[in-house]
């Protein structure tokens, strides 16, 4: 599947190829650097994403999250709509507590891409950063992980990255 991402296609895929391709993809790494990154060079990328962060499953949610993520860090920020990313913010604050571990990531990184690479929302994002706070994620061993998108967030506006964007989304 990784070589399947570097040799692949992203415009001669139709959303039923991605979706075959996420139902096989078994570890974060295809779902969240494979497959999403591949899909964020569609035209069909926001339309996919928001089905597979509305679904109950965990890889599928966290591809959602992190295509947005590819997708907000390389496209201007005129290509997205400021409501719909307003209401993803909220949607991130209302559920990243209760969201499955893989999925808390994606979204955590969502709060800090929207703050760095979309300036639209900056501020908002940097609000609900606050909001949120710590997320705790279960990392396989007894110690739990705390994420915080606020400081990460903090860390780039110190280093003077806001409205970042990558030249290409793939490698």
């Amino acid at each position: 599947m990784y070589f399947a991402g570097m040799i692949a296609d992203p415009v001669a895929m139709s959303e039923a190829d991605f979706e075959r391709w996420i139902d096989k993809a078994y570890f974060y790494m295809l779902s969240d650097y494979v497959v999403a990154v591949t899909l964020a060079e569609t035209e069909i990328a926001q339309q996919v994403s928001d089905k597979w962060i509305a679904s109950d499953i965990e890889l599928k949610m966290s591809a959602g999250w992190s295509c947005y993520c590819w997708l907000l860090g390389n496209r201007p920020d005129s290509e997205f709509s400021e409501k719909k990313i307003a209401d993803l913010l909220e949607l991130v604050k209302h559920t990243i507590h209760d969201a499955p571990d893989r999925t808390k990531y994606a979204m955590n990184n969502f709060i800090y891409t929207v703050a760095v690479s979309y300036l639209p929302h900056h501020e908002k994002a940097v609000a609900i950063a606050k909001e949120v706070g710590p997320v705790e994620v279960h990392t396989g061993s007894a110690k739990s992980k705390f994420l915080n998108a606020s400081v990460t967030i903090q860390k780039a506006v110190d280093k003077g990255q806001l409205g970042f964007k990558r030249k290409y989304v793939r490698c």
